[in-house]
């Protein structure tokens, strides 16, 4: 892909981070230990009216429950899992979205059955802006349906860029798209005017 490290090293302040995603950019150590900031080209995003949902994932999405923000750091920890295939979130990365997240900018989704947290998500929001971070599930779907969620939340809530960074065959199936650097900052910036769905309307400090 062209284009995927624009800088290496800096901090994870909270300002630092939010500046870098307003300029189309994101944190992700390289190799486990560099700090980076990724820009990659193509970018993925998934178009909120475009979430390809089957059959079985309705029947998926009747299987469990729900809910916002009430399981971040649960959410992140089990994304961070080092027994997950390309696990990349370090200590010093979680930390700094857990702080994000007491500061009302970072998000989780979670899917819940009888036996606890089946998955979830988490992201960051700014205006009509959202950036997907990472997801994990337990339980067959589960990370999908808490997708579900997050895509109506957003749709109703008027946010216009759902930010995946990259399209896999994945993501790919769920109606994940690329547009190129010039198409991605355009729908940034209009996305970034929009205000801030009021799902996620908190008590902030800093940013």
């Amino acid at each position: 892909m062209e284009g995927e490290v624009v800088a290496t090293g800096g901090d994870l302040e909270p300002g630092t981070i939010l500046a870098a995603y307003r300029a189309g950019q994101f944190p992700m150590p390289l190799d486990g230990r560099v700090l980076a900031w990724w820009s990659p080209s193509p970018r993925g995003i998934l178009p909120l009216d475009g979430l390809r949902v089957t059959r079985s994932l309705r029947k998926s999405c009747a299987r469990y429950r729900t809910t916002l923000d009430t399981a971040f750091e649960e959410v992140i920890d089990a994304c961070a899992d080092r027994r997950r295939p390309g696990a990349w979130i370090s200590r010093a990365v979680k930390d700094a979205y857990v702080t994000l997240h007491r500061l009302g900018w970072a998000h989780s989704v979670e899917a819940w059955d009888d036996d606890g947290l089946a998955g979830g998500l988490y992201g960051l929001a700014i205006g009509g802006f959202f950036a997907g971070e990472s997801m994990f599930h337990r339980r067959t779907d589960a990370s999908k349906v808490a997708l579900v969620t997050l895509v109506d939340l957003l749709r109703d809530g008027g946010t216009s860029l759902l930010d995946v960074q990259w399209r896999t065959d994945h993501l790919a199936s769920l109606g994940v798209t690329e547009v190129g650097r010039a198409e991605y900052h355009a729908l940034l910036d209009a996305a970034l005017a929009r205000p801030l769905p009021p799902v996620f309307e908190t008590s902030r400090v800093g940013g």
